[in-house]
Parts: structure tokens; sequence; C-alpha cells
């Protein structure tokens, strides 16, 4: 469909062509159980009378064309998700009726049936491109307007958009699909909202339960709610949502000097979706994972509280102001993750939440700047099809690491006064990167040209090096900080930084000194070092303020690697880990040297998320990185110091849950699960640790990757758990058994089965991967291959990525599947840029992993 995929060209024509107005949306949400129905009326004016343009569509049919009174044949001016729209007038009014259909792909308007109650559930996701799929509309951020919608649902429904929920009108002697027999229909009439861009526009309607409470802002009170369904609302910890978002609420509007811009807040945890959250003006939505019904690590907890935040931040960034195109998609996320980082640390209980920003989101940053596909910040944008595979690492992490970088060379101050300026300046509009540097530079006096070409324009990551003269008496002769680039993307970059000097104490290693330097060129003497002795541990970037990859020199190598758990702070603690990481990924260092290290690094270790993210590099050294004939015995190794751990963990503490998950997900045929068969029979227990019912799942994949359990027990697991989640653990379970029919099984759903929800799909994925054993996945090569063209051409973005990404089969690993890979990139050069940039992106990765595994063996 040539249509659905709108070019910046386009965009920009249509932009010059086209001023919006306002749009009267019309929903009838109670006509079937696969279609609605749906109408615009739009008015809006044209620069050039007589002109063409068109407007979006993706439906099911549309019905009904009406232009300044005259109307079109839907046949002739509909095709390709366009409607086009011939002879413009210099003022028009332009009605569409159409029927859409609901989605199970967490896009456009999906609908969801509660497997706990049978209720229905919908919810838009509209980010990039499908508003398109709930009404037809001018579907790019730059074409804003005031929307007003009016919906038809079932009478005992909450329906929730944009304005605040007016009350709703009965139609009496009305029924419909979805509507009991006692409440029958009901139609709601919204106000129109502010001008906004429909990416950001919403509709949330179903049986949801609420929470209410409010905030004054400026000279306004704002309502604001929490939803979720009526079968997770006993889990719903609202006071401490409401907490939270006030916290943001006052952050944001003292550091933006600008009050809340909308009329209500209200957040929505939807069931089946596909991303974190969305910044939909008023109405966020929200993954329903946040919403706990068991324990969950601390580090969890953690990230719900930088979700909720960085998605309020976007009201002001993002939705006040709003990007003119998608190249600017990197600045509205990396402000938001920087804005949301900044007030979690400064107003909240996480006061280390930039030490977390550094264990989780750099590393994934310095991940996606070393594949074959990284690119500049401001990335080319050619269509819609490029943004979609741009929710990335570089959008997202290196982005905000950059931002923070920023602020430190500008000065805070400056950086405030330049984003309240800029936010008084373009509210309601659209701007370019541009706009907001013009307010920086004005503020701070420095030029940002040459700051934004070096940082923002090219693409990769520097490697920073300490390298000592040290004499017979370890005193230090000669210091200096080398910097590379790979060939690749061979661009140096300046660095503010820090080096901090670590000394062994009784306490444990204590930082004695710090050096603040700027670091350029290849080579930055450090003349601060010489004639000190040699401390027992150098780091380079101490902070973390740059960005950038670290190498200790011998001396602070041998320290970590003797007493790697004896630091006195978690952040130097995780940049130390971290360069070990980087150099095991970089086939620097064994994969089994750094498991030993990582292991020695677990005891007594309280920072959940540097567990977290320790635990996930433990499975990808042994699964992944080690060398094959070595793997089995690192990997029972691994298996049995993860039982040992969780038995020796603190009662009921984050690391004993943590240890016990991490065990059960490495289990396979052949290893004692004795511990894990005792927690989920009752005949064994860890005092502390809650058997509840994730937890149970939990157990019950780790026996069932382990052989011990099969389909008929893990379906009488789910009878017991008829709920959304244990629907999809179920799957996930059902999959991860170690046959030859368990994949072939969890293959047909989540690959050929096009019923299938998304969320399922992901579940069927995540256990299909889950094999030791390389002949079960070993007959998937071929297929995959062989289908994924097929796959993306005639599935929707978000369920053609999770397969593609999902069904690989990484656990091959090695030689053989890096051949398979590359010749499908050879042989299928016309293929759309998008797939073979994750398919390029699995070649590199498998590539990553055969020097690995050579440099281990």
């Amino acid at each position: 469909m040539p249509g659905t995929n709108l070019t910046r060209e386009e965009a920009a024509d249509r932009a010059a062509l086209v001023t919006l107005d306002s749009y009267r949306v019309t929903l009838d949400l109670t006509v079937s159980e696969t279609t609605f129905t749906t109408t615009s009326e739009i008015t809006f004016s044209c620069a050039s009378p007589g002109a063409e343009t068109f407007l979006d569509f993706v439906g099911e049919s549309v019905d009904e064309v009406v232009l300044n009174g005259r109307s079109l044949d839907p046949a002739e001016v509909y095709a390709d998700s366009r409607v086009r729209l011939p002879d413009l007038a210099a003022e028009n009014e332009l009605t569409v009726r159409a029927t859409g259909r609901y989605m199970h792909t967490g896009e456009g308007l999906h609908r969801f049936v509660d497997p706990a109650d049978d209720e229905v559930y919908l919810y838009t996701q509209f980010e990039v491109p499908d508003s398109r799929r709930m009404y037809p509309v001018f579907e790019q951020p730059d074409l804003k307007a005031s929307f007003a919608f009016t919906v038809t649902a079932p009478a005992h429904w909450q329906v929730i958009s944009n304005a605040p929920t007016p009350e709703p009108t009965p139609l009496d002697g009305r029924t419909g699909v979805g509507a009991n027999d006692t409440d029958g229909i009901a139609t709601w009439t919204f106000p129109p909202t502010e001008r906004m861009s429909s990416y950001i526009t919403a509709l949330v309607a179903g049986p949801y339960e609420v929470h209410r409470d409010s905030l004054t802002s400026g000279d306004k009170e704002v309502p604001l709610g929490l939803f979720c369904r009526r079968s997770l609302a006993p889990h719903l910890d609202a006071e401490e949502l409401f907490a939270l978002t006030k916290a943001g609420f006052a952050f944001f509007e003292e550091e933006f000097d600008q009050p809340y811009p909308f009329t209500k807040y209200d957040q929505v945890f939807a069931p089946e979706y596909n991303m974190g959250a969305m910044e939909n003006a008023g109405c966020v939505t929200l993954h329903e994972m946040y919403v706990f019904r068991s324990k969950v690590p601390d580090a969890l907890v953690e990230r719900r509280a930088l979700t909720v935040l960085h998605e309020l931040a976007h009201m002001w960034f993002g939705d006040l102001v709003t990007m003119r195109w998608w190249n600017d998609l990197w600045l509205n996320e990396s402000f938001a993750e920087w804005a949301s980082t900044t007030c979690q640390a400064e107003a909240t209980r996480w006061s280390s939440a930039w030490t977390t920003f550094g264990t989780h989101e750099k590393a994934w940053a310095y991940r996606q700047d070393q594949l074959s596909s990284t690119h500049p910040i401001v990335a080319p944008i050619r269509d819609l099809a490029d943004v979609e595979v741009n929710f990335d690492g570089i959008t997202y992490a290196k982005g905000a690491s950059v931002l923070k970088q920023l602020v430190a060379y500008v000065g805070r101050e400056p950086f405030r006064d330049g984003i309240r300026a800029y936010f008084a300046k373009h509210a309601w509009g659209n701007t370019t990167l541009d706009d907001l540097l013009v307010e920086l530079e004005a503020t701070s006096g420095r030029d940002l040209r040459t700051w934004s070409q070096v940082w923002l324009e090219t693409a990769g990551v520097n490697t920073l090096r300490p390298v000592l003269t040290v004499d017979e008496h370890g005193g230090i002769a000669d210091a200096v900080i080398e910097q590379t680039a790979p060939e690749s993307h061979p661009t140096l970059r300046p660095h503010r930084l820090a080096i901090g000097l670590y000394e062994e104490h009784d306490a444990g290693l204590v930082r004695t000194d710090r050096i603040e330097l700027d670091v350029d060129g290849p080579s930055t003497p450090v003349p601060q070092l010489v004639g000190r002795q040699q401390p027992d541990l150098l780091l380079v970037n101490d902070d973390d303020l740059a960005y950038a990859k670290i190498r200790l020199d011998p001396r602070s190598l041998a320290t970590l690697r003797a007493q790697p758990g004896s630091f006195t702070d978690s952040l130097p603690q995780a940049l130390c880990l971290a360069s070990a990481w980087d150099m095991t990924r970089d086939a620097e260092m064994a994969a089994h040297d750094y498991v030993d290290l990582a292991l020695a690094s677990l005891h007594g270790l309280d920072d959940s998320t540097l567990l977290r993210t320790l635990l996930g590099q433990i499975a990808t050294a042994t699964l992944t990185y080690s060398a094959p004939t070595r793997r089995r015995a690192l990997r029972e190794r691994v298996v049995t110091t993860l039982a040992d751990l969780a038995e020796a963990a603190a009662p009921g503490s984050d690391a004993q849950l943590q240890l016990v998950t991490a065990h059960a997900g490495m289990l396979a045929p052949g290893d004692d699960t004795r511990l894990v068969a005792g927690l989920l029979d009752g005949s064994g227990a860890l005092d502390g640790l809650a058997v509840d019912t994730d937890m149970r799942w939990t157990l019950v994949t780790g026996l069932a990757a382990a052989g011990e359990i099969d389909a008929e027990r893990i379906a009488q697991e789910a009878r017991s758990d008829q709920t959304a989640t244990g629907r999809e653990r179920a799957a996930r379970a059902a999959a991860s058994i170690p046959t030859e029919a368990a994949k072939e099984a969890a293959w047909r759903a989540g690959v050929e089965d096009d019923s299938t929800p998304n969320s399922v799909v992901d579940a069927h994925a995540l256990g299909f991967a889950r094999a030791i054993d390389p002949a079960l996945l070993a007959p998937f090569v071929r297929r995959y291959l062989e289908t994924v063209e097929q796959v993306w051409s005639q599935r929707t973005h978000a369920i053609a990525e999770a397969i593609v990404l999902g069904f690989y089969p990484m656990a091959l690993a090695g030689p053989e599947l890096l051949g398979a890979t590359q010749t499908w990139l050879d042989e299928h050069p016309e293929a759309s840029p998008a797939l073979r940039r994750l398919i390029a992106e699995h070649r590199d990765t498998v590539a990553r992993a055969v020097t690995t595994q050579e440099r281990d063996a």
C-alpha cells in the first residue's frame, strides 16, 4: 500500500497548502465486535484555491465524502489509505463518513476482552501514524487543530478523551454490542480541545475503575484521574501514584515557568500495550504491567516512577510545543528522559536516579550506537517507515545523555532560562531543533552550532583509556587520556569529565580525590596526576558526566577483580562493571572471566537496577558470548551459584526475589530443580519469599524449560489464573518446553496466526527463544528467513516488528547463523529498508557473539 507511507516532502507540501481550524469526530462503538462507525467534519483553509491534497484513513471502508457541499465518489477518491481532495476552495468544509476496524495489535483503536469477566476495554495508540485508524485525518504533527469528539457507547462505560468527560446522554430504546440489558446506550459530547497534533488525541472507553484527585495549577484546579480494568483495581496503588504525579507537576511548573497547559490529567493503565506509555494530551496511557499484582523488583517500581514523570514532561515538551516533523522525535523523547530523570533525582525519593540512568539507559545507548544501523541523534527521517524503527537507544538514551552534557556545557540556570523562553515563544506551535538552540544561545552566550555538529550530527561512541607511566616506587611519571573512535565513525569529540582516585580502606574502596577536566582529541595530558602515587583504582568518567566507553588501567582492573563489591557508592561500582562488560562485548575480556567478576559482585548488592542489569549480562555472557565447547559447564555453575545466592539472600529482600527469578530463568534439562520445584509445590520455602501469582508463573516456566512440566500442567496453572497476564504467562511457559512440538506450536501461534493479540505474540516469542539444545531451533533458521518479507508486508508495523525481533533464533548465535543472515541481506537488497535494518542488527549481534566466543575459547 504505497500511500500509507507519508514522506517528509509530501508532509511539507501539504502543510504549506493547508491550515486546519477544527475537527468534529463522531464515533459509534456499539455497531459490532469488529468495526465501528467514524465521521470527521473538518474545517480548513487552502493557500492555493483550486489545488488538490489528500486526507488519511486506514480502515474497513470510506462510505461518503462531501467537500464543500459536493459529493465525491469514495470509489474514485479513496485508495491506499488516502482520500483525494480535488479543487479546494480558500475555505473548506469536509465531511468523511467511514467504517473503522478495531485492532488487536496495540495500534489505532485497540479492543480487548478481559478473560477475567468478559468486559470490553478500548484504548487508542496513535504514535506514529495511527490516528488515521480511528478517524479520517490529516496525519502529520504540524497540522494542529482543535478536536471535538462525540462518542456513542454502552452507558455503563467510562469514556475518556483529551477534554474533560461530559455527562452522557442516554439513548432510549437503543442497544448495541457491548451494552448490558439494564444500562443501554449513551452518547458523550466532548468540548473542543486546545490546538494539538492528531497523534496525541486519545479515546479510552470501557468499564474502567477510577480513582480521582485534583491539584492547583496557576489559577485553575486540575482534576486528576487514575484508571485501570476492574479485575486489576485491587492492585492499583493510587495514593503513591497521585503523590508522584503531584511532585512532578510542582517540579515541572517551576522548572518551565509555565502552568500545566491542559484542562485535566488522566492516567490510564491499558492492557496489551506495546510501549511503556504514551503522552496523549491530558489522557496518558501506560502499560498495565505498572499495576503490580505481585511483588516486583524495586527496579521496576523506580522505572514506573520515571515513566510517569516522562509522560508528564511531554505535556509541555511535545504536546504544548510539538516537533514540526519526525526528525526531531529524538528531541521530544530525549528531553522527556532528561527532564524526568532530573525530576526523579531532585523531587522524589529516588535521589540516585542518575545512577540508574547510567546503569540502564546509557547501556542501551552504547549497544545501539555500536550497531551498523547507528545514526546521528538528529536522524534523517525520510518517511513514516523511517520513524517507526527509530524509537531506539539513540533517540531516547543517547539523546538524553547528550542533553545532560549540554546542560553542563551551558550551565543549569542558562539552560532553564532558555527552556522557559522556548515555551513562552512557541506555545501551541511547532518547532525544530534550531528554535531551541536559538533560545539556549541567547541565555548562555555560547555558540551551540559546533557543539550540535559534533554531538548531534555524527554517529558512534568514543572510548576513553587512561595511559599511565609509573616509576619503580609507584609514582605516576606521566598520565594521558587516549580517545579512540571506530573506523566506521571516526569522530573524536570534546568531553567534560571527572577522574576519580580510589584507595582501599577498612570501609572499602573510597574516593580520595577528584579531578575535573576537558578531554579532546586523540590524547589529553593529565598533569594533575603526575607526581602522585598510583591509586588502587583510577576511574575515568567518574560521576558519569560524559557519553563514552571507558577502560581501566591494569592495576585498576586488578583491584576491581579482587574486590568488585567493596565500593562504598553504587555509581563508581556500576561504572567499573560497565567497563568490564564493554571489554567483554569487545572481546577484550573472556566471557568466563566476566561471569566470574559479575557473580562475585552480586554478594550483598542492594542497588536493584544494577543487580537486574548484572543478572541480564551474566545470562548473555553465559548463553551467547561463551565458547560453545565450554558453555554447558559454565551455565551449570551459574545456575548453582544463583541458587546458593538466593538461599543466602536476606529474607524478603529485593535480591532474594531477583536471584530466584534469575535462577529459574536459566534452568534447562538435566539441572537440579529442587529449589524451584519445592517452592512451587510447597515442600520447600525461602523465608520471606512470597510465592504469589507471578512468582508461581516464574517457577512453572523454569520447570517447563527444564522439561519437568508439560502442557497439561501449564493449562492447569492457567485455569487458576484466568486473567490477561495469566494467558500471556501460560503461552510463554508452554513455548519454553524443550520439545520440537512446543517450538512448532509457538511458531504457528506467534508467526502464522494473525488473530493472536500483540501481547500473546510477545509471550510466545519469549518462550520460543529459550532453547539450550540447538537442534530445537535449527529448523527455524530457514523458515524465519523465508517468512520475514511476507510478515513485514502483510502485518501491521507493531506485530511485524515483534515477530522479526522475537522469533529470530538468537540462541543459535554462531558462524552458521551469521552466514545465513548475511546471505539474506545480500540476496534481498530491495527489501524494505526498515526490515533490512532489523535483520542487519541481528547480523551485527551474531557477529559480535562469534568474536566473543572465539575470545572465550
